[in-house]
């Protein structure tokens, strides 16, 4: 019988994965779910543990944490596979504060719930993108949205989907433009940019539709862009990211490619999967590893009204 690797990141949620360590050693011990827990200590150390556990032959290794704590777990898969064969498989057991990436794969929040799916072991396959050599599951960004990361990051007292949309609201006021060239499949562009988003599936932030057609196994990334986009408009377009109806705007152009290279300047932070890998990125490059993830979800997914934006 294969045994799965649990790896907790303690501080997903605001400690929520922390207490929730007692409920999975009960699930899986309720549903005969073999396995070893183990708890990251560090930034980037989710990374470690799931490499060092495929290679060991663990199966499969399940992320108990948020999207950031996903993300390390994918980047370690990834790493041990190597870009020529499909990693995984990976669970989930959602502990986050937006678990973008579970609700794009109709995974349910429930403790038990989401250890009783990794046991079943029903898996998708879907594709991993990929920006100067970190891997995403979700979603990365250049520009505006890393800074909306930066600022959230430091709050405090607001918890949940209200410290995003506070963190974004902090970001337009400060905001000052960059000057970027873009190269992808079918186009290019050169001038002013605000931000850039790109997305493997639809949400970040646990609000934000940026995205709003990507699909995650279809072999391409979808990415946004907005020009030199004024406070009042960029205030006007916050609202519009919910349901993804900000693609109506003529400000906001949308592509779909398999790869795309940004010349920056000045310097632009990156973020993948929410998590900051570069605070000064000048030249960023992204691509798609179609197919590289098996993904363990519900046998026959129905997809939440809280997971799909409004209709375009």
């Amino acid at each position: 019988m294969s045994v799965a690797k649990i790896i907790v990141n303690p501080y997903a949620g605001r400690w929520k994965a922390k207490s929730a360590i007692a409920a999975i050693e009960r699930a899986c011990e309720h549903l005969g779910l073999e396995h070893d827990l183990v708890v990251t200590d560090y930034p980037e150390h989710g990374i470690e543990l799931a490499r060092q556990a495929a290679l060991a032959g663990f199966s499969p290794v399940v992320s108990a944490g948020g999207d950031g704590s996903i993300s390390e777990v994918v980047n370690g898969l990834v790493q041990a596979a190597g870009e020529d064969v499909v990693a995984g498989p990976l669970g989930i057991i959602p502990l986050g504060s937006a678990d973008d990436f579970a609700d794009m794969m109709d995974l349910e929040k429930d403790v038990e719930a989401a250890c009783r799916t990794i046991h079943l072991g029903h898996a998708r396959i879907v594709d991993v993108g990929c920006v100067n050599g970190r891997y995403f599951d979700n979603n990365s960004a250049v520009g505006l949205e890393p800074m909306v990361g930066i600022a959230q990051a430091a709050m405090k007292r607001v918890k949940g989907i209200p410290r995003y949309v506070l963190a974004a609201v902090k970001t337009i006021v400060r905001h000052k433009p960059w000057h970027m060239r873009l190269e992808w499949d079918t186009g290019e562009y050169e001038g002013p940019v605000t931000l850039v988003s790109v997305g493997n599936t639809r949400r970040t932030g646990g609000v934000f539709f940026m995205t709003p057609r990507a699909e995650p196994d279809d072999g391409y990334l979808d990415f946004v862009y907005g020009g030199d986009i004024g406070r009042l408009k960029l205030f006007r377009l916050l609202p519009m990211t919910f349901d993804g109806t900000h693609l109506e705007r003529p400000e906001i152009a949308y592509e779909r490619t398999t790869h795309l290279t940004i010349e920056c300047e000045p310097s632009t932070p990156v973020q993948a999967d929410g998590e900051l890998f570069d605070l000064a990125a000048t030249h960023i490059e992204y691509r798609i590893l179609p197919g590289k993830l098996r993904v363990i979800v519900p046998a026959a997914p129905e997809r939440a009204a809280s997971a799909t934006p409004a209709a375009e």
